[in-house]
């Protein structure tokens, strides 16, 4: 009875060792990802800078384009922008989520893309807001330079105060987008 009991805890033990170092193996793998498609990302940063392609601040491009400077967090790692086919895309280093002063939040994946054209950023990938549940926002637009309002459509159209967007935030580092 004690030798089937001793094969049986051995059983056990070696089963929940194997799911422990199984689970350790898939976080590191998320991690490497996560780490190299940073350093990609960075490194073609760097890249465009020798090119001599300056890149304007991402709040400073949103200002151009009629669209408040804080829209996207502090952490920004950096950002592509195609002005020919008017494609942006913005990384950073990890999902976040960024809680702006009309108590809205918004949530970040670590690549965020979109179409950037005067007062609007459409066809989003890579954001969400919380209307009682996360929902995903597929634009953001500002009507007219002289526009109080930025109409986020998550599902339905819905207007918030501009000026709760005008300065960039910190963002709180989340688990999953």
């Amino acid at each position: 009875m004690e030798k089937a009991l001793t094969k049986v805890g051995s059983f056990w033990i070696s089963k929940k060792a194997r799911e422990e170092i199984s689970n350790i193996t898939d976080d590191l793998s998320i991690e490497l990802r996560t780490f190299s498609s940073t350093v990609e990302e960075k490194a073609k940063w760097v890249f465009n800078k020798l090119k001599g392609k300056p890149a304007k601040a991402l709040p400073d491009l949103l200002r151009e384009n009629n669209l408040p400077p804080g829209l996207f967090p502090r952490n920004v790692t950096c950002y592509e922008f195609d002005e020919s086919r008017s494609k942006l895309i913005v990384y950073l280093p990890s999902a976040c989520e960024v809680s702006f002063k009309d108590s809205s939040i918004i949530r970040y994946a670590t690549r965020v893309k979109g179409t950037l054209t005067r007062g609007k950023l459409t066809g989003i990938e890579g954001m969400k807001t919380k209307v009682l549940v996360w929902v995903k926002v597929t634009s953001v637009t500002v009507e007219s330079f002289k526009s109080d309002k930025v109409w986020f459509t998550a599902g339905v159209k819905k207007s918030r105060a501009k000026d709760a967007y005008e300065m960039t935030r910190d963002a709180v580092k989340i688990e999953e987008f």
